[in-house]
């Protein structure tokens, strides 16, 4: 049986010799989207885009095969822009003038792949001093690159004595971190405790109801991580607030139309009585309905609210702070009302104007 699985690599990598090299496999048809994409941001011109797809699909077709003929000692695989060619590693120099031949750029070696993956594991098993900023398999070098801040190279000494001779210490100045997206109506967290809804996004975090916290409020986002903190908030008399966001966190001019695509508000002109509505909220989503009034005052049990906006649309706790719009144009962010979703009720929002207004912020726009 292992005769007859060394005879078929042998007559697949046979038959394949003369049909991998770039001008024999036709990639796909690029949409012009993506060559345009290719040209800004690789510096390539139409043609050589279109070029560099075509060699790159032959690339990966000989992949498979290099890989199946190289064995225990293949050593990993990387496309050369280069030269266009995939380039394939080998500790096994006998095999180098048979790649060769098969359209590869042979290079011999010292550590196997299968050996690179193996130190990765240990490491990814392995707890990490804060100065190492992460690992890979570095093809390129044969080794598992471990990188860490700015001369802080000796914090990786455990790390390298656990992945063996395959690794190698390179110090960066890039200090990875999440990036992840504020977007109207998505839950945040206060204090790790209450839940209300982000409004819409502004230079620097975003805007909310005043009565979702008060100024150094810590917040968390929809994935419970560390968003930032309340700067500024007004509650009662008005009821609006500004987020401050760390810089893991990215103003986008999406609101959560939860179940369809995304909203992306294009400006704030303010809708007429009359006009239709809609709102995005953590707990009961995406409801619309119609304005019915502005200016209005709310007496709460907690103090009065002025200049709201009336609406018939249903809201329920954690709905607070939310996003309305009318078709792009913000409106406004959810203060409080009256009834359910399931009934129906009066709700009413705090117009995003004056927020904008009453602390210099910027709307963010699509």
């Amino acid at each position: 049986m292992k005769r007859m699985a060394v005879a078929a690599v042998a007559v697949l990598t046979g038959a394949l010799a003369t049909t991998v090299s770039p001008v024999a496999v036709a990639a796909p048809q690029p949409s012009a989207d993506l060559l345009a994409a290719m040209q800004r941001d690789l510096g390539l011109d139409a043609v050589q885009a279109a070029q560099r797809l075509r060699q790159e699909s032959a690339a990966t077709a000989l992949q498979r095969v290099a890989e199946g003929f190289a064995g225990d000692s293949y050593g990993g695989a990387w496309f050369d822009a280069s030269t266009g060619k995939l380039v394939v590693g080998v500790t096994d120099a006998a095999k180098t003038d048979r790649l060769r031949q098969l359209g590869a750029e042979p290079r011999t070696v010292a550590h196997k792949a299968s050996d690179l993956d193996a130190a990765k594991a240990k490491l990814d098993a392995s707890p990490a001093p804060a100065e190492v900023t992460g690992w890979f398999v570095d093809t390129k070098a044969n080794a598992v690159t471990i990188t860490v801040k700015r001369g802080q190279a000796n914090a990786a000494k455990a790390l390298v004595d656990k992945a063996g001779s395959v690794a190698k210490v390179v110090e960066t100045d890039e200090a990875p971190r999440l990036l992840k997206d504020i977007r109207g109506g998505d839950a945040y967290y206060i204090n790790n405790a209450g839940r209300c809804s982000v409004g819409f996004a502004v230079d620097g975090g975003f805007v909310s109801a005043g009565h979702c916290g008060s100024p150094g409020d810590s917040v968390a986002g929809a994935d419970q991580s560390a968003l930032g903190e309340f700067e500024k908030s007004s509650f009662p008399g008005n009821d609006y607030s500004f987020v401050r966001a760390n810089s893991s966190w990215t103003p986008t001019a999406n609101v959560n139309h939860y179940g369809g695509s995304d909203v992306v508000v294009s400006g704030h002109a303010e809708s007429a009585v009359g006009a239709s509505i809609c709102r995005s909220g953590s707990t009961t989503g995406w409801h619309c309905g119609e304005v019915q009034a502005k200016s209005q005052t709310v007496n709460y049990q907690e103090g009065s609210v002025s200049g709201l906006t009336r609406t018939n649309v249903c809201a329920e706790p954690g709905d607070s702070g939310g996003s309305w719009v009318s078709g792009t144009e913000a409106q406004g962010v959810t203060s409080g009302g009256s009834g359910d979703c399931t009934s129906g009720g009066t709700t009413y929002f705090q117009p995003v104007n004056e927020i904008l207004d009453a602390y210099g912020l910027t709307l963010t726009t699509g």
